[in-house]
C-alpha cells in the first residue's frame, strides 16, 4: 500500500491546513496510507500526527511562533497588513518515523518556524519523491505571501516594498538567496492548485524550468451540499421573504487583501440602484473575530462570527441565494468551492484562482478588477437573474465534476506513481 505523509504548519487551520486535511481525507477513501503531521497541533484529532511529543516541546514551538511575529515588527514598515515570513526558526524533522517510512513526504505550508530553507534541504537525506503544493506564493518569493502587483519575485526579490530598509540586498534577497540554495539540493514535483499560481511559479526566478502539475483542492461534497432555500433559511434562523448575501471574513475597513472597501462601495451603488427594493437584501458575514471593529453596511447585516461546524457552515451556504467574495488576491480560495458546492452562486473580483471555479454568467459572475461598479453589476444581475435555480444546479455540477474528492486524490496518486518510478526525480525540463 502506497503511504504518503503530508507536513503541514497546523491542522485545518486555514485554507491551506483544511486543504491539507481534506486531501488527506480524499487518499484514505482510495485506500491510500495517507497520514498528517503537523508543527503546532491545535485539535485533537487522534489521526493527526504532531512533531511536538511532550508539553515542553509544544511550549518552544508556540513561543518559536509568536517571536518571529515580534521580530518581524523590525523589519517591516508599520502599517503593512501584506503576510511576510522570515527564515529564522526551524526544526528537523527527518528523524520521525512516519517521515522516515513514507514512500512519498508531500509538503504543504510550512511557515511560522517550521520548515526553514535549511530544514528544507535536509530533506533531500532521506532519498525519496517530494511533492510540494504552494496554497500561497512564499515558496518562491523573498518572504512575502501576497505579491499583489509586485514583480521582484521574477528577478531574485530585493527592494522589497514592504520592508522599512529596502536594497538590492535586503533581507528578502537574502531569504531568495536561502531557498534558492535549498532548492538546488532538494528535488519535488511542484502541484499548484490553480492556474494562476502555476504560471506564477513559472515566471519565478527561483523556479524557472520546473514541471508544476495544476491540481485543484478538494472538499467534501457529502457535508457542503445543497439543500432547498426556502427550508435552509428556516434552519439558520434568516428571513425566507429576502434576498441573502453571504460574505466571509470582514475584519476591517483598513484590510487589503480581502478588498472590504471594494464590497461596500459596492453596496453603497446597489442601494442607490434598488431604491425602494433596497430593504429586500440582507448581508450575513460570518469569519469575524467581534463586532468592534467591523463596518456599517448599508443593508441590515449579521455578523456570524468564526463558525468552526463545517455542517453548520454549509448551512448557511445553502441558505444564502449568492455569496460575495471582494478578494484582491487569492489562489483557490475554500470560501468559493464551498459556496458553489452548496449550490450558490458567486460573485468575484477576476483575480487569481478564482476564475477557475466561477465561470462568469454560468455559476456566477466575474467583475473587472477593483471595480465597485462592476462588482454591483454581479450582483444586480443574480437578484434579477430569471433562472437561480438553473445557477445553483451549475454551481453544484462544476464541483462535483472538477473538485470531487475522488477525482482530486486520483490526480495526486497518479503524480506519487509516477514519482515512485525509478528514474524520476523533481522533473525539471
Amino acid at each position: 500500500m502506497l503511504k504518503v505523509v503530508h507536513l503541514n504548519t497546523y491542522d485545518g487551520n486555514g485554507g491551506a491546513g483544511r486543504a491539507c486535511m481534506r486531501l488527506n481525507r480524499a487518499l484514505l477513501s482510495q485506500n491510500i496510507d495517507s497520514k498528517v503531521i503537523v508543527h503546532y497541533k491545535f485539535g485533537k484529532n487522534p489521526q493527526v500526527g504532531t512533531f511536538n511529543s511532550n508539553p515542553v516541546q509544544r511550549a518552544y514551538t508556540a513561543a518559536a511562533i509568536i517571536l518571529e511575529r515580534i521580530l518581524a515588527k523590525r523589519y517591516l514598515k508599520p502599517l503593512s497588513r501584506t503576510p511576510f515570513s522570515f527564515a529564522w526558526f526551524g526544526r528537523s524533522v527527518i528523524h520521525h518515523p512516519d517521515v522516515k517510512n513514507a514512500d512519498v513526504i508531500h509538503l504543504h505550508w510550512v511557515n511560522h518556524g517550521f520548515l526553514n530553507p535549511d530544514h528544507i534541504a535536509e530533506i533531500a537525506k532521506l532519498n525519496k519523491p517530494i511533492v510540494w503544493t504552494f496554497h500561497d506564493s512564499n515558496a518562491f518569493t523573498g518572504g512575502c505571501h501576497v505579491r499583489y502587483a509586485c514583480d521582484h519575485y521574477m528577478r531574485q526579490c530585493g527592494n522589497c516594498p514592504l520592508l522599512i530598509r529596502a536594497s538590492d540586498h535586503d533581507i528578502s534577497h537574502k531569504i531568495w538567496k536561502q531557498k534558492h540554495h535549498a532548492y538546488q539540493v532538494l528535488d519535488f514535483a511542484i502541484t499548484a492548485p490553480s492556474s494562476w499560481m502555476q504560471k506564477s511559479v513559472r515566471q519565478s526566478s527561483l523556479l524557472q524550468g520546473r514541471v508544476i502539475h495544476q491540481i485543484p483542492n478538494t472538499l467534501e461534497t457529502d457535508i457542503f451540499k445543497p439543500v432547498d432555500k426556502k427550508l435552509a433559511k428556516e434552519q439558520a434562523g434568516l428571513p425566507v421573504d429576502k434576498f441573502i448575501f453571504l460574505s466571509g471574513f470582514m475584519p476591517s475597513r483598513k484590510d487589503l487583501h480581502k478588498g472590504t472597501q471594494y464590497l461596500l462601495e459596492s453596496m453603497e451603488l446597489l442601494k442607490q440602484r434598488l431604491g425602494a427594493k433596497a430593504d429586500q437584501i440582507e448581508l450575513v458575514v460570518f469569519g469575524n473575530r467581534g463586532t468592534e471593529d467591523v463596518p456599517d453596511f448599508p443593508f441590515q447585516t449579521s455578523f456570524l462570527g468564526t463558525i468552526n461546524n463545517d455542517e453548520q457552515l454549509a448551512r448557511y451556504y445553502a441558505a444564502a441565494d449568492a455569496f460575495l467574495i471582494p478578494s484582491l488576491e487569492d489562489n483557490l480560495p475554500y470560501t468559493v468551492m464551498e459556496s458553489l458546492a452548496c449550490g450558490t452562486p458567486v460573485i468575484a473580483f477576476t483575480t487569481g484562482g478564482i476564475p477557475d471555479m466561477v465561470q462568469h454568467e454560468y455559476n456566477g459572475y466575474l467583475a473587472t478588477y477593483r471595480s465597485a461598479e462592476s462588482f454591483t453589476d454581479g450582483m444586480e444581475w443574480v437578484i434579477k437573474h430569471p433562472g437561480r435555480e438553473q445557477l445553483q444546479e451549475q454551481a453544484r455540477q462544476t464541483i462535483l465534476d472538477t473538485f470531487s474528492e475522488t477525482v482530486i486524490a486520483q490526480k495526486h496518486i497518479d503524480v506519487y506513481e509516477h514519482l515512485l518510478k525509478p528514474g524520476t526525480g523533481g522533473e525539471r525540463v
